[in-house]
């Protein structure tokens, strides 16, 4: 059955402290799947589309916590491989009392780490309109990084449109070897969603409009440039326009980008202008960052529509 999105990389499971204070004075712990591509196919797939996740977990309690909430979120896990490679991985967050939040990932040799080109079914990944991706899936492993090589190469080869977020994190990849890995897929990408610090990083300049010139000119068709708490740009090759940000009270600062790219894509397969598709990801943003965990604030499709169309309040 044909996928409105297929996402592919690494998720991790997230334990969410119950305190706002350093994790050596924590007892108490939920637990979440966290991760960039599982984020967009869960957000998609509560808005109603049709998603999938490709990835590889370890044959062990956190994969298995994975693929059920997953599932329980409507997204295929079909083509997710359970493997003894290696564990899944996992990942605890810290809350200080200025709600600044950081991460600490234990994910070195973790299953997902082990994935290759040779390990993907390429008939699944064949159905679907949209392939998503992150530079994370890049920075975890060698093999991975080819992985993403042969996904770029066959998106073109089967006319399948890819949305790339570079999503770099200085914790598992330098600047340097961001520019060297990175850079050159944001030309291959026919959406391109970034960060405007991942444009200085990438392309030497924070400028959206100047970031949007250079990727607009060299292959890409849609952008998005997240601006955080200054809300966004958004650009195709007719028009660009800045996104003024929705007003909430921030709880969890992650999650934020993922749920901006979950909004930008439903309103491309809506077939929406850009400017539209840059609020939808501007309110998914808000709501993300407004609860605890990458996608629990989230809506389905008629909550949001009505938040789009001003028929009900952000109380959150």
């Amino acid at each position: 059955m044909s996928k409105d999105v297929i996402t592919l990389g690494e998720s991790l499971v997230a334990f969410i402290p119950d305190t706002h204070t350093k994790l050596r004075y924590v007892h108490q712990f939920g637990k979440v799947v966290v991760g960039a591509e599982s984020n967009v196919a869960v957000g998609l797939a509560k808005l109603g589309y049709s998603t999938g996740w490709v990835s590889k977990v370890g044959n062990d309690e956190f994969g298995q916590f994975m693929i059920r909430e997953l599932k329980a979120e409507g997204v295929d896990t079909s083509s997710v491989i359970i493997s003894d490679e290696g564990p899944t991985a996992i990942m605890f967050k810290q809350f200080s009392n200025a709600l600044d939040t950081s991460v600490f990932y234990y994910r070195t040799g973790s299953a997902a780490s082990t994935m290759h080109k040779d390990s993907i079914d390429w008939e699944y990944m064949k159905e679907t309109r949209i392939i998503h991706i992150s530079g994370i899936t890049s920075a975890i492993s060698e093999s991975c990084r080819d992985l993403v090589e042969a996904v770029f190469a066959f998106a073109k080869q089967e006319h399948l449109l890819v949305s790339f977020d570079p999503n770099i994190r200085l914790k598992l990849m330098t600047e340097e070897k961001a520019r060297n890995v990175l850079a050159p897929l944001l030309f291959r990408a026919d959406i391109v969603l970034l960060g405007e610090d991942e444009g200085r990083v990438l392309l030497g300049t924070e400028n959206p409009e100047e970031i949007a010139k250079i990727l607009l000119e060299n292959g890409c068709s849609y952008l998005g440039v997240k601006q955080g708490s200054h809300g966004a740009y958004v650009a195709d090759s007719t028009d660009g326009f800045f996104i003024d940000p929705y007003p909430v009270k921030v709880v969890d600062t992650i999650g934020a980008g993922d749920a901006f790219n979950t909004g930008f894509l439903a309103g491309l397969l809506d077939n929406q202008p850009i400017e539209k598709c840059g609020r939808m990801g501007a309110l998914l943003g808000a709501l993300a960052v407004s609860s605890h965990g990458d996608v629990e604030g989230l809506p389905d499709g008629k909550t949001f529509h009505q938040l789009m169309d001003n028929k009900k309040e952000i109380h959150r």
